[in-house]
């Protein structure tokens, strides 16, 4: 299964928020979400910790904050960061005090440098923390980012970037007041096969591009929206597409290369299953480019498992499967100059990500996979929940806003 759950399930009823947080995502579904309040949850199964603490780094290294401890976090990220030359591990912050103990001695995370969300906001006096990583439920990924600027901290931050294009452009302007850095964690535009296949396209490598096929799929077990993040609105949006479906969508537009000028979409929420009785189970999209380029996007919690991008062109066919995992990524051309493709090592994709964040930082680059193409992504996704909530084809402008 492509996810196990991670980042948690923070999740306590509180009806306050129920309005606030209740997706524009909503699309057909008349289930109000339980809301949803920030709660640490004890250490995941099995993580491994390290049994010493991560080796001393350059001067110049960035010392980040980990916001949430789940099972990204710990089984993904942090390791990764031991590989990342201009970053370390600065400060943690999390819900649960005997996790923070636990995960902060096996990282040398001196006590002082170990907060809970509740006085998350004191990061702003610690000069050892110049950035912070948000891997929380998506419904909090605002709320951190905008703290954490106020704090004077650069953001690394999970996607999707947020539950709405609202959110998003609330973070990003929070950025600009700071003059800080904000980085969606887009992880593939590092991992060397989709490197590849995106240079692949730019250089015409299939001809012409027709179309573009991609299916981001697994069938989730028993579960219910007070138990896993992932399945309740309120926390995560509509269901797949933000979570598995982005990659996909993701794919879409950096293989084309283009920005799409209309969406149509459907989705499903079958009744009677727990699963499903707050997010859709499948998504389906076609984005139509101005090129004549189709790309047709699949994703669902409950389907056999995939992970395809498929580029068909006048002159051949990429194709990558498994495309936008952690690792086993395969790639070949068929057709005209038919070849497999072994461009590197996909688990390097994380540190890397992590040191153009570090060097952007450092060296004032420009980031990658900023602020503008996360809220670019929301806003795509919007458009895709009101062409199946509408029944209707939805014309976008250049920057991914609906028209009309």
């Amino acid at each position: 299964m492509p996810h196990t759950i991670s980042r948690r399930s923070f999740i306590e009823a509180t009806g306050a928020l129920a309005a606030t947080l209740t997706t524009t995502a909503s699309a057909t579904s008349p289930v109000q979400s339980t809301a949803a309040q920030l709660k640490g949850q004890p250490l995941p199964g099995g993580v491994r910790l390290p049994a010493t603490p991560p080796r001393r780094k350059r001067d110049d290294s960035v010392g980040i904050a980990i916001i949430g401890l789940g099972g990204y976090a710990l089984n993904q990220i942090m390791p990764r960061i031991d590989h990342a030359e201009r970053m370390h591990i600065a400060a943690l912050v999390s819900g649960n005090p005997a996790k923070l103990a636990q995960v902060g001695d096996a990282y040398g995370v001196p006590t002082d440098a170990r907060y809970s969300y509740a006085d998350f906001d004191r990061i702003v006096a610690d000069d050892r923390i110049q950035a912070v990583y948000v891997i929380l439920p998506t419904a909090f990924h605002a709320d951190f980012t905008i703290r954490a600027f106020a704090a004077g901290k650069h953001v690394l931050c999970e996607k999707p970037m947020a539950l709405s294009s609202t959110e998003c452009e609330a973070m990003i302007a929070a950025g600009r007041r700071a003059n800080r850095k904000l980085m969606i964690a887009y992880r593939c535009h590092f991992e060397p096969y989709n490197v590849e296949a995106m240079r692949l396209m730019r250089e015409k490598a299939v001809g012409t591009i027709r179309l573009i096929r991609t299916d981001q799929s697994y069938r989730a077990g028993p579960t219910t929206p007070a138990q896993n993040w992932r399945f309740n609105r309120a926390l995560a949006g509509g269901g797949p597409l933000e979570d598995y479906g982005i990659y996909g969508l993701q794919s879409a537009l950096y293989l084309s290369g283009e920005m799409p000028e209309s969406i149509s979409a459907a989705t499903f929420q079958p009744k009677g299953d727990p699963r499903f009785a707050e997010i859709f189970a499948h998504v389906a999209t076609q984005l139509t480019f101005p090129s004549g380029a189709v790309a047709q996007l699949a994703t669902s919690y409950d389907a056999a498992g995939a992970n395809l991008a498929q580029v068909r062109g006048t002159d051949g066919t990429l194709i990558i499967d498994p495309a936008t995992g952690y690792a086993g990524h395969r790639m070949r051309i068929e057709g005209r100059d038919a070849r497999d493709f072994t461009p590197g090592d996909p688990t390097t994709q994380f540190a890397a990500q992590l040191n153009h964040f570090a060097n952007a930082i450092r060296d004032d680059t420009p980031i990658l996979t900023g602020g503008e193409m996360g809220l670019r992504d929301i806003r795509l996704i919007e458009a895709i929940y009101a062409s199946a909530r509408e029944g209707r084809t939805v014309k976008l402008a250049p920057d991914g806003r609906m028209r009309g």
